[in-house]
């Protein structure tokens, strides 16, 4: 069967057809920008064309508003990361002047450590970043965040927990 006599692409195609200027709009105004809420719109359709049944797309518009709203995030993240980023090695004790490249490739491993810990406590996440980025032990830890040793223990179970996950998916 061909891509153009696929049902899931023909909904898609006509879903792209009535809701992409819209969308367009709707994003530009969020952002101010014309041609990121392009790009967003576009991601948003690649992301549609993903999904396991686009047949059973009750509420087209409302589907599409929130995967754009979340890509809108996303990239809102990447920049606080980046940014984030980006000040640490201003600070650094000398000076360190990363290429574009490397600084693309950090950015995406610190976008992986943030998804993979998405969903996990503040207090969980800078345990775990405490430990492993700054080799601080439980206890220590336990100080920063005024928690026990044992609560410590909980947040790094939670965290390696995710790790293994994220290891066993991949």
């Amino acid at each position: 069967m061909g891509a153009i006599q696929n049902p899931h692409y023909q909904v898609i195609g006509q879903m792209f057809k009535s809701d992409y200027h819209w969308l367009c709009t709707s994003v530009s105004r969020a952002l101010g920008c014309p041609h990121s809420a392009q790009d967003i719109a576009s991601e948003t359709f690649v992301r549609v064309l993903a999904l396991a049944d686009p047949l059973a797309i009750r509420e087209p518009r409302a589907l599409l508003t929130t995967i754009a709203r979340r890509l809108v995030y996303e990239g809102w993240r990447r920049q606080d990361l980046e940014r984030a980023y980006i000040e640490s090695l201003a600070l650094a004790p000398t000076p360190v002047h990363a290429s574009p490249e490397e600084r693309a490739l950090v950015v995406e491993a610190l976008l992986a450590a943030d998804r993979l810990l998405n969903g996990l406590s503040a207090k969980a996440r800078a345990a775990f970043l405490y430990h492993q980025l700054d080799g601080l032990t439980y206890s220590e830890i336990g100080q920063l965040l005024g928690v026990s040793t044992s609560r410590v223990q909980q947040y790094m179970a939670d965290a390696f927990k995710r790790c293994y996950q994220a290891m066993a998916e991949a």
